[in-house]
């Protein structure tokens, strides 16, 4: 018996999708466009994202060690580095490195006949696991034995840090934006066909049945609708950005900075999880907020 009531119920709410295909075509075209505007400024933000990303592991700090240090004090200053909290890896730069760095940017004849051992301290280049710990890294690394000094752009690293911070409110704002308006527009199409089908309901309700009973088929019908609206609007985004990328990949400014951009395929499996919870969610409150106007709760 529970599973016929069931049946009954998803079966009235798939036929109504058919009843009114007008509002269910007009629903599906609205829903893609909201969605497909969110779907760009989500592929958008992965990939500024990923850029900002990539630009931090290439921030990190100069740790430099006192001339005096023996090889074992270098070695443990290594060590004491790894085990600080935040620190993703340590280099090791020796003196030799340091003084063959200095002849590539320089010049040969310019660094010749200069003493390494007087001039170029051993050093390690430090990355970080985020850059929100950059101070309190400096700060630890400061109290370590043999540490002479440290430099760190960290004037880009806050900025970069900002720059993070601003592209998750303003990706944060387009999406409650959107969720409004879809709910808005889902519950204003459930509407119609609740309006449509008014005499129906007031039968139902005259003969006994439940508000829910009433309420689930329009439920399912705007469940319906949001799953089919984010079908659609990750294949449309996809399309869309897919030829976006393969076009800018060849451009001159995208290889003078040495980047291209995210695939589709790595974002699909979170667009995917992302689009079906937003239809699956705002197909059933935007059908919840319009059945609460026609039903006594």
């Amino acid at each position: 018996m529970r599973f016929n009531v069931i049946s009954y119920l998803l079966g009235e709410g798939f036929s109504n999708i058919f009843k009114n295909k007008k509002s269910t075509i007009s629903s599906l075209m609205i829903m893609c466009a909201t969605m497909f505007v969110f779907g760009l400024f989500f592929v958008i933000g992965e990939n500024i994202n990923a850029f900002v990303a990539n630009v931090a592991e290439a921030q990190g700090i100069r740790v430099f060690v006192t001339r005096e240090a023996t090889d074992e004090q270098i070695e443990q200053v290594g060590k004491d580095l790894l085990a600080i909290e935040g620190v993703r890896n340590a280099e090791y730069i020796s003196k030799d490195d340091a003084l063959e760095s200095m002849k590539d940017w320089l010049g040969e004849e310019t660094v010749d006949g200069y003493d390494k051992r007087n001039i170029f301290p051993a050093s390690y280049d430090v990355t970080l696991t985020d850059l929100e710990l950059n101070e309190d890294v400096q700060e630890s690394i400061l109290q370590i034995e043999n540490v002479e000094e440290i430099r760190s752009s960290n004037q880009t690293i806050a900025q970069i840090i900002r720059l993070a911070r601003g592209i998750k409110i303003v990706t944060a704002a387009i999406l409650v934006l959107l969720i409004i308006i879809s709910i808005a527009i889902i519950s204003n199409t459930i509407k119609l066909t609740v309006h449509a089908r008014r005499k129906e309901i007031s039968i139902m309700k005259y003969v006994g049945a439940t508000n829910s009973f009433i309420r689930w088929p329009f439920l399912v019908e705007g469940i319906v609708i949001g799953i089919l609206s984010g079908i659609l609007s990750v294949a449309i985004i996809g399309a869309v950005y897919t030829f976006i990328a393969d076009k800018m990949a060849t451009t001159d400014f995208m290889q003078m900075v040495h980047w291209k951009l995210l695939e589709f395929k790595d974002m699909f499996s979170l667009i995917i999880t992302v689009y079906m919870g937003l239809g699956i969610g705002i197909g059933a409150i935007g059908s919840g907020i319009s059945m609460r106007k026609y039903l006594e709760v």
